[in-house]
Parts: C-alpha cells; sequence; structure tokens
C-alpha cells in the first residue's frame, strides 16, 4: 500500500514516514504544495496525508485541483489550526478525514488503516481470506494460525492483494502501489515475489490470470475473507 505524505516540516515528516514505513507502506514525500500536487496528480496513491498549512500551494487549494480533476483518493488532512471553519474547509474542499496538531503517531495511523478498509469495502479490521490472515495494525500474516516470516516488500504484495482478493490485479498495478516514487521499478520483479510469497501462503492461492494478472483468493472449502 502506498501513502504520500505532503507535510513542509521536516522533523515532523521524518517522524511520520519512518512511522509509516515502520507499518509496511511505501511513502513518497512532498515538503510543499506544488509537489504534492504533481505527485497526487500523476501517481496512484492508495491514501494522501495533507497538511493545509504547505507552502506555495495551500493543502485546501491542492485537494480542491485534485477533486476538480476526479482524484478519488482518501485524503486525511493535517492542520495546526484549531478553528472549526478550517476543518470545515477541508471537508469541503473533498477531505474524508482530519487530524489536528499536535496528534499521537498511533492515531494517524489508525485513521490511515480505517480509510483504507472503507476505500476498499472492508468492514472488519483484520483481513481474511480463508485460512490466510492479515492484521494491519500489527503488520503482522498468518496461516492457519502460524506467523508468516516476510520480507517488507512480500508484507506489501500480500497486504495489496488481500485489500483487493478476487479482483485480477496487473503487474503494473502492482509495481505502482508497492514502490515509492524513486525505485528502480521493473514489473518482472514483481514475479519474483509472488513466487517467494506463494511458497510462504500457498501456492494455490495466488492465481495467475494469463495475460492479465494476479488473483488472491480463499481455497476451496475455505471462507471467503
Amino acid at each position: 500500500m502506498r501513502v504520500l505524505l505532503a507535510e513542509d516540516d521536516a522533523d515532523l515528516s521524518r517522524q511520520l514516514k519512518s512511522a509509516l514505513v515502520d507499518a509496511g507502506y511505501a511513502v513518497d514525500h512532498a515538503a510543499d504544495g506544488e509537489e504534492a500536487h504533481f505527485l497526487g496528480d500523476t501517481e496512484p496513491y492508495d491514501v494522501i496525508v495533507l497538511d493545509l498549512g504547505l507552502p506555495k500551494i495551500d493543502g485546501v487549494s491542492v485537494l480542491e485541483r485534485w477533486r476538480r480533476d476526479g482524484k478519488a483518493t482518501p485524503v486525511l488532512i493535517l492542520t495546526a489550526r484549531g478553528a472549526w471553519s478550517d476543518k470545515v474547509s477541508g471537508f469541503d474542499a473533498g477531505a474524508d478525514d482530519y487530524l489536528t496538531k499536535p496528534f499521537h503517531t498511533e492515531e494517524l495511523l489508525a485513521r490511515i488503516r480505517a480509510l483504507l478498509r472503507r476505500s476498499a469495502g472492508h468492514a472488519s479490521a483484520v483481513l481474511t481470506c480463508g485460512a490466510l490472515r492479515l492484521d494491519p495494525r500489527a503488520a503482522r500474516a498468518s496461516v492457519d494460525g502460524e506467523p508468516l516470516r516476510l520480507t517488507s516488500l512480500e508484507y506489501r504484495l500480500l497486504h495489496y492483494l488481500m485489500m483487493h482478493q478476487g479482483r485480477v490485479i496487473s503487474r503494473t498495478e502492482l509495481v505502482e502501489h508497492l514502490y515509492e516514487q524513486d525505485f528502480d521499478r521493473d514489473s518482472n520483479t514483481i514475479e519474483v515475489f509472488v513466487g517467494r510469497l506463494r511458497k510462504k501462503i500457498g501456492s494455490d492461492r495466488i492465481q495467475t490470470v494469463r495475460g492479465l494478472g494476479y488473483r488472491l483468493s480463499a481455497l476451496p472449502g475455505e471462507a471467503e475473507g
């Protein structure tokens, strides 16, 4: 899962980016409104964390432009402003949630998880697919109760597949949602990671749909997640 963090405070940005990476997200950072608008306009993020007080272009204007252009990515706004009118302006511009500074990082992570669940149509905080279980709160997964030892990229891949289980996902889409903007992307490496993941969760859980991509589904006899 991929996050855009648009925040001009350098210390807060480093803290939040570190927490997001530790939680299993691929993170791009923008330090001003122009860069934030460009990245949000050209890159496919799963969620955006947007500070309202950005330099060059303020966060509300950036958000209004995205929504006007049809960008539906969930957006969590950050604001140091306590006035209720600023929150209303953010929501009216198209925000999905907000946090007022200062805040606890764990609350930010919880709100991001909630936005991702809602956007993908999941009600439960824990994702399941038959005997396969993934808990985004702890960034852990298991099969039949046995913990899986996953690399960060394997975890991101499994997380994305489980969020969109039952749907065929192309290699291009996986590349776009697993890697940061400046990562040397190669769609052929996805096949390698899918192969590694199959060895850990069971080869039949991830089906290859020739010419289209991959689909995660429960095994015959298992309940769907």
